[in-house]
């Protein structure tokens, strides 16, 4: 699995918030598995139970605008400091 900006900012305000996974967990009415797998940014997971999680912060899911190039392929916005390369 590959981190995401969406695994890294729930484990960046878990962390801030002085909480353990199993305290996350419990906090929101998900499972301490659902808690792993979405720091550990799994491509599949439940968007109900990710806003769970991301309403304990004041946050939920949402569309992000995708620019897309003359051809049609989309490219998601770069985030300022984040290393694109997987080589």
């Amino acid at each position: 699995m590959i981190k995401t900006p969406l695994s890294q900012f729930i484990k960046e305000k878990r962390k801030k918030a002085k909480m353990r996974q199993e305290d996350l967990s419990f906090a929101a009415g998900v499972g301490l598995r659902f808690v792993r797998e979405l720091e550990q940014g799994k491509s599949t997971l439940r968007i109900d139970k990710i806003n769970q999680v991301l309403n304990l912060f004041g946050h939920e899911l949402g569309p992000i605008e995708v620019n897309r190039d003359e051809k049609g392929k989309s490219h998601l916005p770069r985030q300022a400091g984040r290393n694109t390369n997987r080589g």
